[in-house]
């Protein structure tokens, strides 16, 4: 039997990974196809912030799904110390005595071969498997080929392989800075962004289409509005864009499930109500929708207290807060009288802004001989304090 063995940290598993695998079982067609993550890796360090084994072992799983006879084993995983590709291969060899067993190098390790630990066992018991392309290293690799092969009865295949231009340490800088989704399975990428693993932002682009099928079609325009609105005031008080940006586009994701399912899904994320909330359910998407949007995006706190207090607004609210607020408020396609002298103090003072909002809010509830929730009260007492006006309501 022919056993293809490719290992590496996969720290994240990247679309060159994948490639890499495709190109493994194109060329050899092994009847079995190891993917060993590696534990702990003799020639470098564990990046900052990197999952723990079990975590990239799912990641794994994830991105060599489709890869046909693939099995993410875990044995290195489970083995204590560092991570010697002779020591599997040693385990390897007693449970495959009598099978080929193709180990997977790239050209940088392939040249630095005989620096590895028990070389010399590894050349007795594989065949050494090459990736090659047509580069100006070639001759090198050749000639190594041959060394081997003369001096010590090895067996070199070179399997033809045109890696894609990235690699993990590349991706995980790119992940902080709300790009990399390109370099990734979907699959893997969600995962990492739901566990915010390396520090990762999600891209605004991948995150509008996630959104997208939770919204109808006016709620979208009015969600890329309030999107519009957030980074422009983020842009005039300093709040970071793009936490600005994610909360708008996240904070109605729970907005068309109707009044029965937002109390299933109160219930669903421990959400305790009070009378005046299963009262008025239509106002419950903030609460369940930040609980919503932190299952399966991994918000943090500030945006999470963002789509919490979209539509109630709180006392002493935090600038993200404030502008998510105020731009659901005053996005482009709301049009109601007084609108545009908020949306224009929304960019003078955003404390009276505050105060103004939540007045108009007041009176709004009031029109219609509805109660207004003691958030809202307290919000408009606290910020026509702060704001020196009259907290009489």
């Amino acid at each position: 039997m022919r056993i293809a063995i490719y290992g590496g940290t996969f720290n994240p598993p990247h679309l060159g990974h994948i490639s890499v695998a495709r190109s493994i079982y194109g060329q050899l067609r092994p009847d079995a196809f190891l993917i060993i993550p590696t534990n702990i890796p003799p020639h470098k360090a564990e990046a900052a912030g990197s999952p723990g084994a079990e975590e990239r072992l799912g990641m794994c799983r994830l991105a060599f799904a489709d890869i046909p006879g693939a099995e993410v084993s875990p044995m290195e995983l489970r083995r204590s110390g560092k991570s010697y590709t002779s020591d599997t291969i040693s385990q390897l060899r007693e449970e495959h005595p009598d099978d080929e067993l193709y180990l997977v190098v790239g050209t940088d390790m392939f040249l630095s071969f005989r620096e590895w630990n028990r070389y010399r066992y590894l050349l007795d018991n594989c065949i050494l498997t090459v990736l090659s392309r047509e580069t100006d290293d070639r001759a090198d690799i050749l000639a190594f080929k041959a060394q081997l092969e003369k001096e010590n009865g090895a067996r070199v295949e070179l399997v033809k392989h045109e890696p894609l231009p990235m690699s993990s340490e590349e991706i995980r800088r790119k992940l902080k800075l709300r790009q990399g989704a390109d370099m990734l399975c979907d699959s893997v990428y969600s995962l990492i962004i739901q566990k915010r693993w390396y520090g990762a932002q999600p891209e605004l682009g991948w995150l509008r289409d996630k959104v997208r099928p939770y919204l109808t079609e006016k709620r979208r325009a009015h969600v890329a509005g309030c999107e519009k609105q957030a980074v422009l005031m983020a842009e005039r008080w300093g709040e970071d864009i793009g936490r600005a940006a994610e909360a708008a586009i996240l904070h109605d994701i729970t907005k068309k499930p109707d009044d029965d399912e937002q109390l299933r899904m109160c219930g669903r994320y421990g959400i305790i109500l009070d009378a005046a909330e299963r009262e008025s359910p239509k106002i419950l998407h903030a609460r369940t929708g930040a609980a919503f949007a932190r299952e399966l995006f991994g918000i943090p706190d500030d945006i999470y207290g963002a789509i919490r207090w979209h539509t109630t607004g709180k006392p002493d609210m935090s600038l993200l807060e404030k502008i998510i607020y105020l731009a659901d408020f005053t996005e482009p396609t709301r049009d109601f009288e007084g609108v545009e002298r908020l949306r224009a103090r929304c960019f003078e003072d955003i404390d009276e802004a505050m105060a103004l909002g939540l007045e108009m809010s007041l009176e709004d509830i009031r029109s219609y001989n509805a109660v207004p929730f003691r958030d809202t009260v307290d919000a408009y007492n606290w910020y026509m304090k702060k704001t020196g006006g009259n907290t009489e309501c």
